[in-house]
């Protein structure tokens, strides 16, 4: 009993309010250690159980781990530490009705690639009893198992949970073919009680690759994908309906990409409008075809977001958009007029609201606060008192006062298209050009950032460096035409947009122009190689790490990468060009054949089990530049992955790279 007193206690101090952050962090202290950033948080998630009456949140514990604790919102105290490991983290829960919970686990004192394979699927009830194993993580322990039907084999893995008070969820078993590549993905139903499993994939065509459920937990859209095309496959709500094709599309030029699917509003999916940005559309399948109502438009981004429906009763509340930053448009008037006072209340930044009995006078909500310089925290709000008290912080160490500050900007790159770019300056920060780190995103068909906390920016702020983040072409987020602008521009227009930031950045007196590094992970890290390639005399250092090195290999088959034949065949040469016919141009875009042109000095760091960027890509670039006579500095994390996993490693990687700056960008 004693740990679990002393979690408890831990659970009450943490609730009671942390002390002041500014006392904590006295504004003429020294930095603050890179561990502040990238521990995990002391808050992480938080959750209401479905009547409101409790919520569950994640939050460290004595021993290191991370640990999901029970609390009872009505007399404001912790109820139960109801999911405890010594060997592992609590990665992500969610409530199944109000006595129940689902989660599942990692161990962030491992690297990323030690993980036990599968995240694995328990339940517990909300005061720690009737632990159950629901699907295997790694080898079962004895105390998981229970009365009945054995666990699922570690290829299962939680697609969705109803909304009510049901004792089921839904999981989906991952298929794979001979070659131990993914092959299709088959839903069931789950009893937590028992163990018990339903098919939900009878009748459904082969090679499945995502499903999207009603509030109900019916399946009533389906994605299935083969040599490059995709189609979606509607089932109707009668017992008799069968799976009906909407429609079928090159997986490169969705019309539409569903969101969530109801019986109030059939689909929500964002699609491009006639000028390339986005929109939320209702789709209603029916014996006619699609009928389709815009509900939101976000010009000059693409549509991000979903809808917002009341838990109970499934109705449709209002949508959650991200442009720059997040905002909710309800249509709810008592959940606007609650968005208003909570925005007044906390002013300067972002608040989401989650519900519970949102129509009821009983409601309870979550709050989940945050903005460009503060981690955060969460609130509850009961309609019966109308009161707000605090949970908890995420970062209680980090003080908000000494964080840089973000702003978004949209500039011109050399070739007149628009460019978006993020910058943060340091807390403080006069008028004088500063240094600056050039921190470019991986992917890189995805979106760099939003306005909120970032570690990296903050990190690097916290050191005294002005943080460019661009948002290159190619980025996802900013319109259909700057996406495809990016299509087979590795090496080439993406790196110049990179230093038309730092050229816009320069004139805005910002930046110091003799002292600017870059830095960058995966597509991040190919990217830094490029631009000390392509601009060499406009960085003075730059640091990759998990870095491609040559294009050519990620289309390559290798049978333990995490990527996909169908990725590999059927997009990769689209995007990044065709290794049969445009050889020349690829030999042009990879860094390990132009290493004589690295100049600068570079930091470069691998994981030693990295299957996305295999660890060649790091060491024959390294061998390049040993022969070269420019050796790199060289860091390798043996049991790390296509990122830093484990705080051991974050922490070293960070410390090395604020070293590695200085002696640089002094």
């Amino acid at each position: 009993m004693g740990r679990w007193y002393r979690l408890l206690v831990l659970c009450s101090s943490l609730l009671a309010g942390a002390a002041s952050t500014a006392a904590a962090q006295p504004s003429g202290a020294g930095p603050i250690p890179a561990e502040a950033f990238f521990k995990p948080a002391k808050l992480e998630r938080a959750a209401l159980s479905p009547s409101g009456r409790w919520v569950a949140f994640v939050t460290g514990a004595p021993n290191g781990r991370n640990v999901l604790v029970t609390f009872d919102v009505g007399t404001w105290k912790p109820l139960a530490a109801v999911a405890y490991y010594d060997n592992a983290d609590i990665a992500r829960f969610q409530w199944v009705n109000d006595a129940k919970l689902v989660y599942s686990l990692v161990d962030r004192q491992r690297g990323g690639a030690a993980q036990v394979e599968g995240a694995g699927l328990f339940s517990v009830g909300r005061d720690g009893s009737e632990p159950r194993a629901l699907v295997y993580r790694g080898r079962p322990r004895a105390s998981d198992r229970r009365a009945g039907r054995e666990p699922l084999a570690y290829n299962h893995r939680l697609l969705a949970v109803p909304r009510g008070n049901g004792d089921e969820v839904i999981v989906g078993e991952i298929r794979y073919d001979q070659e131990d590549r993914f092959k299709e993905l088959l839903a069931k139903r789950l009893h937590v009680g028992t163990g018990a499993v339903g098919n939900l994939a009878a009748g459904t065509p082969p090679g499945v690759w995502a499903w999207w459920f009603d509030g109900d937990g019916r399946p009533r859209l389906i994605l299935t994908r083969q040599k490059g095309v995709d189609a979606l496959h509607w089932h109707g709500a009668g017992a008799d309906a069968g799976w009906q094709l909407l429609q079928s599309y090159s997986s490169l030029a969705p019309p539409y990409e569903p969101l969530q699917v109801d019986g109030e509003v059939g689909v929500l999916a964002s699609a491009h409008d006639d000028d390339g940005f986005g929109q939320l559309l209702q789709l209603q399948p029916g014996p006619d075809g699609l009928r389709t109502t815009r509900l939101v438009s976000t010009p000059g981004f693409d549509f991000d977001g979903r809808g917002v429906f009341d838990p109970e009763s499934g109705r449709l509340l209002g949508y959650r958009v991200l442009t720059d930053g997040e905002t909710t448009v309800w249509k709810d008037p008592a959940m606007a007029a609650l968005q208003k006072e909570a925005d007044a209340r906390w002013p300067a930044h972002t608040v989401r609201l989650n519900c519970v009995r949102c129509t009821e006078p009983d409601r309870t909500v979550l709050a989940r606060i945050w903005s460009d310089s503060d981690p955060g925290s969460y609130w509850i709000h009961s309609a019966a008192d109308r009161r707000w008290r605090q949970l908890g912080e995420v970062r209680p160490e980090i003080d908000p006062k000494r964080m840089g500050r973000t702003g978004f900007h949209r500039i011109r790159a050399r070739d007149g298209l628009e460019l978006p770019v993020w910058i943060t300056r340091p807390a403080g920060a006069d008028g004088t050009a500063r240094a600056a780190v050039v921190l470019v995103h991986g992917g890189p068909w995805v979106r760099g950032r939003a306005w909120a906390w970032s570690d990296e920016a903050q990190f690097l702020a916290s050191r005294g460096y002005v943080v460019i983040e661009p948002e290159y072409r190619g980025s996802t987020g900013y319109g259909l035409k700057w996406y495809r602008a990016g299509w087979k521009q590795w090496g080439r227009a993406m790196q110049d947009d990179l230093a038309d930031a730092v050229g816009w950045a320069v004139q805005k007196s910002w930046v110091d122009p003799k002292r600017v590094c870059i830095a960058g992970a995966s597509y991040g890290g190919y990217a830094v190689l490029m631009s000390l390639i392509r601009h060499p005399d406009l960085y003075r250092c730059g640091a990759a790490w998990l870095a491609v090195t040559d294009p050519r290999q990620l289309m390559a088959w290798q049978r333990d990468s995490d990527m996909h034949q169908e990725y590999r065949d059927h997009h990769l040469p689209t995007l990044i060009g065709d290794p049969a016919t445009e050889a020349a141009m690829l030999d042009e875009a990879t860094p390990a054949l132009h290493a004589d042109k690295i100049r600068a000095p570079l930091l470069l760091a691998y994981g030693g089990g990295d299957s996305r960027v295999p660890p060649a890509h790091g060491t024959q670039l390294r061998e390049a530049l040993d022969k070269a006579g420019r050796p790199p500095e060289w860091i390798w994390y043996a049991d790390e992955a296509h990122g830093w996993f484990k705080l051991e490693s974050q922490v070293d990687f960070a410390n090395r790279l604020e070293s590695f700056l200085a002696r640089h960008l002094q």
